[in-house]
């Protein structure tokens, strides 16, 4: 879900500039890999790196397509109107995470990373009873809008420019967390040509420059933050 706006804009730019259509579908990382599995049909899968690892692994994807396209940081964000973290340190981090009442994170690589971050502060006692999961495709943000958490984590790119949610910012120093989102050509392909063509321009400079609007930055590229 993370890159759902990105690959819209960039399937829009195919079909207006290269004159073909690109037949474009979302969903959460975890639906999208079940699919797969189960037999979708599809040309071309853009999925979180290790998914789309074990994906390949498993002979889903084409030999020798697979390759990393984006990189996403991890932001915190609170509902608008609230008080905005000082997230500077990583005794910030443990603060905000003591004081909030409900966190939430999701069911993708960004909330796996949340998990095992909060572990290795010493916090999962803690916080237990607080943690609250986005069912998969529901974007974490609209838990703070609706008022069902106070704090949450997810790819900036989820995060950026929805309706009464702020970014606080990325987690600071060693605690910061980011996800690598890649593409490969399914091994079902009816049009794998094609498919590599569009795998291409998602990598191209087009791409690239696209992904940096998102709140996504090249793969391999650093931070700006």
């Amino acid at each position: 879900m993370a890159t759902r706006p990105l690959l819209a804009e960039l399937s829009q730019q195919i079909r207006l500039v290269h004159g073909f259509p690109v037949l474009f579908e979302a969903a959460g990382g975890v639906d999208i890999a079940r699919r797969v599995r189960e037999g979708a049909e599809a040309d071309l899968l853009v999925l979180a790196d290790g998914a789309l690892t074990a994906l390949e692994e498993e002979g889903y994807l084409l030999a020798g397509t697979a390759r990393p396209l984006w990189t996403s940081q991890v932001v915190a964000a609170v509902p608008a109107g609230s008080p905005v973290p000082v997230l500077d340190s990583d005794c910030d981090l443990r603060a905000v995470l003591r004081s909030a009442k409900k966190i939430a994170y999701s069911t993708g690589p960004s909330g796996t990373a949340l998990l095992d971050l909060i572990g290795r502060l010493g916090l999962a006692d803690a916080l237990a009873g607080r943690l609250v999961q986005a069912p998969p495709g529901v974007p974490v943000g609209s838990l703070l809008s609706s008022g069902q958490a106070d704090l949450a984590f997810q790819q900036h790119s989820e995060l950026m420019d929805l309706p009464g949610v702020v970014i606080a910012g990325p987690l600071p120093g060693d605690t910061a967390i980011s996800s690598t989102f890649g593409g490969g050509v399914l091994a079902s392909a009816s049009q794998p040509g094609l498919a590599l063509e569009v795998l291409d321009f998602f990598g191209s400079d087009t791409g690239s420059e696209a992904a940096r609007a998102r709140g996504m930055r090249a793969s391999g590229e650093r931070d700006s933050a």
